[in-house]
């Protein structure tokens, strides 16, 4: 089919099965909105997933691109491959905090060393959502759970290990702010290797801090149900729009606050990882998060670079072109005797 035939609502996905309120649901609209603005055919994306919330979300956008729903903190490796034996497609890999940060640190630290073609978002709520709220590696020191628990461990920035492991391509923003994520992910998809955005996504269900008798924990504690009930009220998407360099504080779902700061894109010039690291650690200490691109090499080989593979797909290599020859196999043998 010409581009010109696709229209917005050939990138969508499923109906969404999340929270109403979800900060994942405005990350998977951002999705089908850049990759339409960017008149990418839906066909030429292959999307790739793990497990969590965040993972699920690859069901809600782009339907008719490929996709391949992964092992927990698995989705580097399995994007690798498609990656690898398919140069022609665009890759975006959807993650979750828990995915990447805790059980697939080690895939994600070597993913980004590598600068594989590929879309890296992390939907980062700081809690497993979809086994009931429990910390991940991104929650905050002090943050107390639904479950009256308090983190006792400081938190992995996500951005910070990118940056450290090499990563050529790394941004941050929050899930209420679509003009910047729209942005950001544009820019992403015309990068030549791995561009990892982290990206604050509130939970609306477990990152509930009030302990009133009208609270969930207290009325799981003390109840006698028959049935295991629960009802998740529907809340208002959060939305934010803010010019760069101010900060604002922005209020969740349930009553507590964040505070986002916008790099000042006149002053800061995203070209060196100290700097980045350095403007990284000055907002942990202020307990800001910082939100724009913070760091971009363009000069770093791509993954398909670095191998010196061909041009043409692995995939539509013949047999002919993939296996040696008997004579250069018994050359082989040959050298090892």
């Amino acid at each position: 089919m010409d581009i010109k035939l696709y229209t917005k609502a050939d990138y969508k996905g499923k109906p969404s099965t999340l929270c109403p309120g979800c900060g994942h649901d405005s990350i998977s609209s951002r999705i089908i909105s850049a990759c339409f603005k960017a008149k990418i055919p839906p066909y030429k994306i292959a999307k790739f997933s793990g497990i969590g919330c965040s993972s699920k979300s690859a069901a809600y956008f782009l339907n008719q691109a490929h996709g391949f729903n992964s092992l927990h903190g698995r989705m580097p490796s399995v994007a690798t491959g498609g990656l690898t034996v398919n140069r022609r497609l665009f890759g975006i890999g959807v993650s979750g905090d828990g995915d990447t940060g805790n059980i697939g640190m080690g895939q994600f630290k070597h993913l980004m060393r590598r600068n594989l073609p590929l879309v890296y978002i992390v939907e980062n709520n700081g809690v497993y959502g979809l086994t009931k709220g429990q910390f991940s590696a991104t929650a905050d020191l002090g943050q107390t759970n639904k479950q009256a628990e308090t983190n006792p461990f400081p938190p992995i920035d996500l951005c910070m290990e990118a940056l450290i492991a090499g990563c050529s391509f790394v941004a941050r923003s929050f899930a209420g702010d679509a003009k910047q994520i729209d942005t950001l992910l544009l820019a992403a998809l015309k990068h030549n290797g791995t561009a990892m955005l982290d990206i604050i996504s509130p939970c609306v269900t477990f990152n509930n801090t009030e302990y009133s008798t009208k609270s969930y924990p207290y009325g799981k504690k003390h109840e006698q149900p028959l049935h295991e009930m629960a009802y998740i009220p529907d809340a208002e998407e959060i939305q934010v729009d803010y010019d760069s360099g101010t900060a604002i504080n922005v209020a969740l779902h349930d009553g507590s606050h964040i505070r986002l700061k916008k790099i000042d894109a006149r002053s800061y010039i995203p070209s060196s990882r100290i700097e980045a690291m350095k403007l990284l650690g000055e907002a942990q200490e202020k307990q800001e998060f910082i939100t724009g691109l913070l760091y971009i090499d363009n000069q770093v080989k791509s993954w398909h670079e670095t191998m010196n593979l061909v041009k043409q797909p692995l995939s539509e290599l013949s047999e002919a072109q993939l296996r040696p020859s008997k004579e250069s196999l018994t050359a082989i043998m040959a050298e090892l005797l």
